[in-house]
This record gives C-alpha cells, structure tokens and sequence, in this order.
C-alpha cells in the first residue's frame, strides 16, 4: 500500500462536506474501498490520520450537551496520548495502560472523577490501533459513562477510516497523475531515441537535443559547454573552460559525472533553477548541458526527464563521434598496416631506423624526426636515427629533455609551444629553432627502449589526432627494431664462440670466401696453444678455460678492427687479415706470440703458421689457404713450438 506523507496538505484542503459525496460516489463504483484496512505495519505511520479523525469527531459532535463536564482524549496503539482537551492526568496513564494490555474497557474512579478508556480496532482483523477515553465529574453514573464512551469511541473510529479512505483516494489519485507523467515521458523519450539514434551527423544529434528541449520548457535557456575541441556552427555550442573555475557548477557536474541544481533569482526577484546535466558517453564526459529555468516550471519528474534526455543525447552523440573517426580510423589502419609490412621486410637495424624516420616525416607532414635507444652498457640515450645531421650517434642522459621525461613516465607528450614551455631544455629543439613537438615511448616488453621525438618550426602544428597516430605507430616501430635486434643478436650469437666470444670457423670460412672474391690479397695465422693437453691435466679444465680467454683477448687486443679472430678448434685459433702481406702477417703472429709468452698466467706459449694468398695464385680458395696455414703449424710445432713459421 502506498504511504502518503505524515504532514500531507492534500488531506486538510478536502473540506468533509466534498469527502461526504467522494465516499457515496466511491460506493457505488468502488465498492473494494470498504474492504481495506490498516494493518501493524501502518502503525509507523498512522498517527496523522487518528489525530485528524479526532479533530473531526470534536467538529461533529461540538453541539451535543451530553458530553458536558468531561474531558476527551486519544491515544496511539502504545497507549502514548495523541491529543486531548486538557492536560490529562497522570492518573489516566494507568487506565490507558490497562486497556492496551487486556484489549478491554478499562475504568477508573479517583476521589472527585473517573476515567473511561476504550479500545478502537481495526475493522478485519480487531487489531488494537488506537485508544479513545475521557474524564469525568463523579456526577455522571459509571454505566452512562461506559455507554457515552463507546459511542463516541465508535464514532471516533468512523471519522478515522472516512481520512483514511480520503488519503487513500487522494493517494490512488496522485498516482495516476504521476503515471500519466511517465507515460507522457515514455512518450518523449521514445521518439528522442528514434531520431537520435537513427543520425549519424553530431551537429545534428545536437540540434536535436536544442528542439526538444526547446519544446518542452520554451522559456528555458540552454547552452552546451563542450570539454573537447568539438568545431560547431550553433552559437549554444560554447567550450568548457576549466581552469579556475572549478566551482562552477557546470565545472562541477563535468568533474562529478552527474547532474547538480541550485536555486536561484533573478535581478527582477524571480526564482528559477539552475541545472548543469553532463553529457555522458560510455568513454567518458563529453560536455555539460546548462540551464535557466523558471521555479514554478519545474519538478522532480522534469529534472528525471532533462537526466534521461542527456544520457540518449551522451550515447548518440558518442555513436556519432566514434562514426566520424572509424573513417579517419580506417586509413590509418591502412596506413599502419603498410607501414608494418615494409617495417618487417628488413631484419637490420639500422635499415629500420632508416626507413621509420623517413616515414614519420611523410606521414605527419613534420621536419625534423628523432629515433633514439637505451643503450644497453651505459643507460643513455643513443640517436640511431635523424634528419638532424649534428645529433647523429649523439648520446644523452637517459633523464635529459623530453626524451628523459617521456622515459621516467612512460607516457607520449604533445607541445604546443616549446618557447612558452621553459621546463625542459632540448638540443634537438634548439638546433632546429622548433616550437611544436609530439613524442611517443618505443615500449618492448614493458620497458621504455626508445622514443620518437618529431617537431616542427610552427607552433600548434601536430593535432591530437596526430599524438595519438603517434602512439599507435611508435607500437609497431617499437616492434620492428626489437625484431631486427633480436635477429642481429641471434646472428651475433650463431656465429661467436660461446666461451671465447671470438668469431666461429663457419663465419671465418664465408667472409675469407667474400674477401677472395672481391680482395687482392691477404694472410691468414693459425695459432696454437702449445703443451694445452699437459695445462688441462696439471691445473684443470677451468684453468685451460681461463688460459683460452688470456690469449684470445691477446689477439684482439693486437689485431686492426677490420682483421677478423675465429676459433678454429679446440685450442686453435685463426686469424684473417685482409689485405695484409705475408711480412705484416708475419709481424702480428710474432707481436701475439711474445705478449702471450709474457701476459698470459700461467705461463704458456703458442705457436704459429701464416700463409698468404694473392690474385696471380693458380688456385684460390678457402680450403687451401687453411692447408698451407696448418702446414705451417706443423713445422712450428716440430721445430720446438713457441715460434712462428710462413707456409
């Protein structure tokens, strides 16, 4: 059952002459009406309904000399006085008592009055709601009074279900009152929906929104105060502006994601309400509708009609702005997907980077690009790749500039205005006399690798459009150059020695092969680690190992950087020297024998075989240039080791 309020004013404007002819017409068509009744569960609430069906008993029976001499009360289920003539007696307290407990007529004498306490029970279930009494002279006989108080008690009882009916037809009528209102909402909502959803344009979706509103308050002013750079050509379409304002209830209701109200007047004195209702999508809060309505305009029901309009306008206009940019989407998905497949055609570095700045700076119209790495022995930031020929190889602190900042935060940044800036410096800003500046992290596995700084000479050049592209890109760059360094470092291992980090015979085998096609001349030593046996099995294999590493860092310590060091096998190594004479092989065999016999611990000595190739040789190939190299070895070892022999 519906509860009205405690205080309803609706009851005490019915005068009970109308109440009269509303219950005769309600029972000829309701005659359902009779068959309702309070229950326990109304008790919380009733007390409203016995008080005024109290003071309408006093109004009916004003006239009636009998009742003379006596005061009269009323009380609720828990025998607490309701309302009475004159201050009670704490007497009657006692007799009321007596009555809620035994669900009797309770009557007391006192030395000069009596006190007559009389249930009243509900009609269903004779369920104890109310007591009616009152307190008389000792003149009236105890029987009379008995009789008096029943009768008036059961009159008290009909005026209580006649406010009772009353509330209930009042309350059955507001209902449907409201149920038309929801209805007619329903209604609105419905048709709001259709149109907007059945549009694809946001201007449009907006304009919508302006005529229905329009239609339904015609003295309202509405504005929408829109957060993003949404480019509109009705004069209601206003930016957000949120610095310094933050207590601005339109500020507000964008910040809180929900509707906010405030009353207020006019110059003229005339109230109005002020609504602020975000315009909210599932992505987030794109604006705020801002209202100006009259008071008396205004109820509960229309601020959930303006709340619901809001949250349709929040989801179309979003259905349409995603639409808007699924188009933009699409050639940049084109766009990525290209990229990623030239990307991916080329497995060295270097290339990558090559090709990636050459793109960035096609693709986001910009003049100047960047690609930098962390390098791995240092923790700076190393320039791999940029049309800035000054900051080619350059190195930087990994938190120097913008690349710093981006680094530590992980985050892409866009500059407006580097000149307005003034937090961080830049070389590459300041070389190039850039304002504008997007700039996006090369994230592999989780952790920064790199960052793509692109700039130009204008200020507000790159979009946020732009920024974002950026990102996705820097994805898919970051992707490509870890590839390429990872199918460089697993060429790098394939063809190094694991314990020596010296080249491995297949790769010594190919680049002799490439040189002999291409070259004059070259010399190739072979080197051996004299007695190597007798060091395993004196001091250990460890030892042995120890020994290897002392002598291979010997000759890469010795030899140019374009000369190549291999192992050949076991404790052999081979030297290839492009260009280079017998008499220059010569020297470096005999520089590397020398330094091994004095550096190395513990002391051990090698011997070595050179031979050379030239053009005018009858045959040339790998194959015999080992063979003469080895025979080489052999002499020297025969002739007493520790010594250098030209095959």
């Amino acid at each position: 059952m519906a509860k009205q309020s405690r205080d309803d004013p609706m009851i005490d404007t019915i005068p009970n002459s109308s109440l009269s002819v509303l219950f005769e017409e309600a029972s000829e068509h309701m005659s359902w009406l009779e068959q309702l009744d309070i229950t326990e569960h109304d008790y919380s609430y009733i007390e409203p309904f016995i008080q005024k069906g109290y003071a309408d008993w006093k109004q009916e029976i004003s006239g009636l000399l009998e009742l003379d001499g006596g005061w009269w009360f009323v009380a609720n289920h828990t025998g607490t006085i309701i309302d009475a003539d004159m201050p009670i007696p704490e007497l009657v307290a006692e007799t009321i008592a007596a009555t809620v407990q035994s669900l009797e007529c309770a009557v007391r004498s006192f030395e000069c009055f009596s006190c007559i306490a009389v249930p009243v029970l509900t009609r269903s279930n004779g369920q104890l709601f109310a007591v009616f009494g009152c307190v008389l002279d000792e003149g009236i006989s105890a029987d009379a009074s008995l009789i008096l108080a029943k009768m008036n008690a059961h009159y008290f009882r009909a005026c209580f279900y006649k406010r009772f009916h009353s509330w209930f037809v009042l309350d059955l009528l507001s209902i449907q009152r409201q149920t038309k209102r929801e209805e007619h909402r329903r209604s609105i909502l419905f048709q709001v929906v259709q149109k907007l959803h059945g549009k694809i344009d946001v201007d449009s979706i907006l304009s919508e929104v302006f005529e229905r509103i329009a239609g339904m308050y015609p003295d309202a002013k509405v504005e929408l105060l829109m957060s993003q750079d949404h480019v509109s050509r009705d004069p209601r379409v206003k930016s957000l502006l949120l610095h310094g304002e933050q207590e601005h209830i339109c500020v507000r209701a964008f910040m809180e994601g929900r509707m906010l109200r405030k009353e207020l007047q006019s110059t003229e004195g005339e109230p109005y309400i002020e609504i602020a209702v975000p315009l909210i999508g599932k992505q987030g809060v794109y604006g705020v509708f801002h209202l100006l309505l009259p008071k008396d305009q205004v109820e509960e029901i229309d601020l959930q009609l303006i709340s619901m309009l809001a949250d349709t306008a929040g989801t179309a206009f979003e259905n349409a702005k995603l639409y808007e940019q699924s188009n933009l989407l699409i050639s940049e998905l084109r766009l990525i997907n290209e990229l990623t497949k030239r990307l991916n055609q080329s497995l060295r570095p270097k290339e990558v980077f090559k090709f990636a700045t050459e793109e960035l700076l096609s693709i986001f119209k910009a003049e100047f690009c960047c690609i930098s790495q962390i390098t791995k022995e240092n923790e700076h930031f190393e320039i791999m790749s940029s049309n800035v020929p000054s900051l080619s190889k350059e190195f930087f602190p990994k938190d120097y500039g913008f690349s710093g900042l981006v680094y530590s935060t992980q985050e892409p940044i866009i500059l407006s205005d580097y000149k307005a800036y003034g937090k961080f410096s830049s070389k590459m800003m300041e070389i190039t006399d850039s304002r504008s500046l997007i700039a996006a992290p090369l994230i592999v596995r989780g952790e920064v690798n790199g960052v793509i700084m692109l700039s130009h000479r204008e200020e507000r050049f790159f979009s946020y459009e732009n920024y974002k592209l950026l990102q996705v890109l820097a994805s898919h760059i970051g992707l490509a150059i870890a590839n390429a360094s990872l199918h460089a470092e697993v060429r790098r291992m394939a063809n190094r020695d694991m314990l020596t980090g010296l080249y491995a015979r297949h790769y010594l085998d190919d680049t002799i092969q490439e040189f002999q096609k291409k070259d004059t001349n070259g010399s190739l030593i072979v080197v051996d680690i004299d007695q190597f046996k007798g060091i395993n099995d004196t001091y250990g294999h460890q030892t042995g190992d120890k020994i290897l590493k002392q002598v291979c860092s010997i000759i890469r310590s010795t030899i140019r950087k374009t000369d190549i060091a291999a192992r050949w096998g076991g404790e052999e190594l081979a030297l290839y020297l492009p260009g280079a004479s017998m008499e220059h092989g010569l020297q470096i065999a005999e520089m590397i024998r020398l330094r091994v016999e004095q550096e190395t611990e513990p002391k051990v000595t090698v011997s070595c075989g050179i031979a050379e190739w030239t053009r005018d040789d009858d045959r040339i190939s790998v194959e015999s240039l080992f063979y003469q190299a080895d025979m080489a070895l052999y002499k020297a070892k025969n002739n007493g080791r520790n010594q250098t022999q030209a095959g």
